[in-house]
């Protein structure tokens, strides 16, 4: 006899709540902890410098990847959340009291969550791609008609003629579209398909509702991830290694207030 197999993943989004600027200290002191207990430093270093590395290199080789180097190294904030899930699974095993050992990092890749975190990991993959094409078709309206970005000369380029100027004043605005549409879809949607039975539609609505919630803390919380991420990039992008598992813990314990559980 055959069996008929039923997703338990709900369908009806979560309840979301309003969040203060106290929430948002609260998280970020909570991820402060988190890290204090399991600091995943090490682990950071370990992905981030390889991928600066050959990112490094690739430019180095071909002058027809600077002019999309800051929006290759600021989108991969568009990343972030989907490389953050395993902080995400350890600070929710500190907060139930169970084992919260490293060997549990990968867990959301081989349970439930599975399905739907790669449904959000290729949501986020396009919009890095989608980010990265507006950014050399800005280049190519702009500064390229002037003539071709050089390593040498690329500051001269950009700020001394208005071509450069354009190009930093649009490629700068796009990004912050990029940026807002990132924090709209995936600041509660990554850490709730960590949480809970469901799926990737569910977490983005669910996200988007909270963000329409809370305009003005969500907008002091980016600004403030920002202001944490140019400190990280100081010096050599050494710092991400403490700013990124903080923030990755801290966004769980955003996550925690924002949506009722």
């Amino acid at each position: 006899m055959s069996s008929i197999s039923v997703d338990p993943r709900p369908t009806a989004a979560p309840g979301v709540r309003r969040i203060t600027q106290a929430d948002i200290n609260w998280a970020l002191s909570e991820g402060w902890k988190d890290f204090s207990a399991k600091r995943g430093d090490v682990l950071v270093l370990a992905v981030l410098y390889p991928v600066l590395g050959l990112l490094a290199a690739a430019i180095a080789l071909n002058d027809r990847l600077l002019p999309v180097f800051f929006p290759l190294v600021a989108g991969l904030s568009v990343m972030g959340p989907a490389a953050a899930a395993g902080f995400y699974e350890i600070a929710r095993r500190r907060e139930a009291g169970i084992s919260s050992s490293w060997i549990h990092f990968f867990d959301p890749l081989n349970g439930r969550s599975r399905t739907p975190l790669l449904m959000l990991t290729l949501m986020s993959l396009v919009f890095f791609a989608t980010w990265i094409a507006a950014a050399w078709v800005i280049y190519q309206a702009t500064l390229a008609q002037v003539g071709p970005m050089t390593i040498v000369g690329g500051f001269e380029q950009l700020f001394s003629t208005p071509e450069g100027w354009a190009m930093v004043v649009v490629g700068n605005l796009v990004g912050a579209v990029f940026a807002v549409l990132t924090v709209l879809l995936t600041l509660v949607s990554f850490p709730m398909v960590v949480d809970r039975p469901v799926d990737a539609g569910t977490a983005v609505a669910t996200s988007i509702r909270a963000v329409g919630r809370n305009p003005g803390a969500v907008a002091s919380w980016g600004l403030r991830v920002a202001a944490l991420l140019l400190l990280g990039c100081l010096p050599l992008f050494m710092g991400l290694a403490v700013v990124l598992p903080v923030l990755g813990y801290a966004t769980w314990h955003l996550y925690t207030r924002m949506v009722e559980r």
